[in-house]
């Protein structure tokens, strides 16, 4: 009986020390990086027309179903493979849905934003009632291609094709146009003439919390000018007040407030991880 115990208690030890031993050898062990498959065939859309009996309907679902199920493998995306297989999908049928979806997820911010913004183009042209590709369409423009314009121009079909987002889509569109200004004098006066002319009154009182930032940030270089050329370099903006150049420092409506940053007074932005750093 006590020879039996000995012998599971043995056992029991030789089973921890090879788990320890694996452990170990795992943990100094090189990690090679997970495969993603390559060279995926991808079929062309006359072709997928004509095994799907000529429904391209159809023919573009199961496509979107299969690039969607195989498109990402080991959390890494085969762009190459998803650029082919969307685009023929936006061939068979530009409308479809979770094509323009995958494509702005997948591609666009996934390093294809050319790739990924065509096949928004062709579904804002098909999907006449849906406001969000030209959403997603205008805001690649404006942040990838810098095309203030056309970003302008789909942003403005957004909000005419939207039943709630009107307002914020224009609004989007005017501050953009707004941002091309290099004076921000200049740029407050447009923002005025935007709001004057504001026949929504969500829009109009949008537009009034921008003026009212913007004339914060008008006073306060005004300020920064003057206490510069008697008393050099601005440290803080609490100086401008402490020297009676403000009454006080002025409140942004939107509660972001305004920073000294490498000896400019600008207005503070939200942050977003991942995309304060692009140019």
């Amino acid at each position: 009986m006590r020879s039996q115990a000995y012998r599971t208690l043995l056992l029991a030890l030789l089973g921890f020390a090879v788990f320890t031993a694996t452990s170990q050898w795992r943990a100094h062990t090189p990690q090679t990086e997970s495969p993603v498959v390559e060279g995926r065939v991808v079929i062309a859309a006359p072709v997928l027309l004509v095994l799907f009996g000529g429904d391209r309907f159809l023919a573009a679902n199961l496509e979107t179903m299969r690039l969607a199920a195989t498109g990402v493998d080991w959390g890494q995306a085969d762009t190459g493979y998803l650029i082919r297989a969307q685009q023929e999908v936006a061939e068979l049928n530009p409308c479809h849905e979770d094509n323009y979806y995958l494509a702005n997820g997948l591609l666009t911010w996934g390093g294809a934003d050319r790739e990924g913004t065509e096949v928004l183009r062709l579904a804002m042209q098909c999907r006449f009632w849906d406001e969000l590709p030209a959403f997603f369409y205008g805001f690649n423009q404006a942040f990838f291609n810098k095309d203030i314009a056309e970003a302008g121009r789909a942003l403005e079909l957004a909000a005419q094709r939207s039943t709630g987002n009107a307002a914020g889509f224009r609004k989007l569109a005017i501050m953009l146009q707004a941002d091309t200004f290099a004076d921000e004098e200049l740029a407050l006066k447009y923002l005025i003439q935007q709001r004057d002319a504001a026949s929504d009154p969500k829009l109009h009182a949008m537009l009034d919390k921008r003026v009212i930032r913007l004339q914060g940030l008008v006073a306060l270089r005004q300020a920064q000018r003057l206490f510069e050329a008697s008393n050099g370099a601005l440290t803080s903006l609490e100086q401008l007040v402490e020297f009676g150049l403000l009454p006080a420092l002025p409140d942004d409506p939107l509660r972001l407030g305004y920073e000294l940053r490498e000896g400019q007074i600008i207005l503070k932005k939200m942050k977003i991880a991942g995309m304060e750093d692009q140019s």
